[in-house]
């Protein structure tokens, strides 16, 4: 067989989602491109094409926590879903939704919420958590839609649980698919009503 044949390749971009998933369950990595890029030089691998995708990468997160841990994943899930929704609750005048890892249930011990929200600017949110004494920092973050890649307000909340994101979106975007890289996925979100059956289902789950 070829050093570097289609086999090998693919044989290296698992081996490289598993280490970073390893990385980012145990280690608190949050940056998937940083998690890869770090297990590409553990495993010999430097080649950037064989490097695997996001969703690669989330596949092997969730098989590693499902072996080594489930019930402590349960829990974490819940917890973070729960705070997720008080916030979504309290921002509820800008159709705030769930994206990212605590959406998915591939969360990290050091995971972040995620949340977006839809406002005509960003001030309009910052005025609204001033006004209810709520502390943030503001920072940017780029997302594509469609080729186009844009920079948007990324306000950030830091509770005792969890760090908490909180995207400025424009209405016209709340329309469109947005990912977080050019080659990326479209980005999942659910509403306060679709987290809320989430969870619904979550406390089902838990031991009575």
């Amino acid at each position: 067989m070829a050093k570097d044949s289609p086999a090998n390749r693919q044989q290296m971009r698992h081996r490289i989602a598993h280490i970073a998933a390893r990385m980012i369950a145990e280690d608190g990595i949050s940056d998937y491109g940083l998690a890869k890029r770090k297990a590409a030089r553990q495993a010999g691998a430097p080649d950037s094409r064989n490097l695997p995708d996001n969703a690669e990468i989330e596949e092997a997160l969730r098989a590693y926590q499902d072996l080594y841990q489930a019930d402590e994943q349960t829990q974490r899930v819940l917890r973070l879903r729960e705070l997720a929704l008080d916030t979504m609750r309290l921002l509820e005048p800008f159709e705030p939704h769930l994206t990212g890892s605590v959406l998915s249930g591939a969360v990290s011990r050091h995971g972040d919420i995620h949340l977006q929200l839809y406002a005509d600017s960003s001030k309009d949110v910052e005025i609204f958590l001033l006004n209810r004494d709520v502390p943030f920092r503001n920072r940017e973050v780029r997302v594509w839609a469609g080729d186009c890649m844009e920079s948007v307000p990324d306000l950030v909340l830091t509770t005792s649980d969890a760090t908490i994101h909180l995207m400025i979106l424009s209405r016209l975007q709340r329309r469109m698919p947005l990912r977080l890289s050019a080659d990326g996925r479209p980005l999942e979100r659910a509403s306060i009503q679709s987290v809320e059956a989430l969870l619904a289902v979550d406390e089902g789950r838990q031991p009575s």
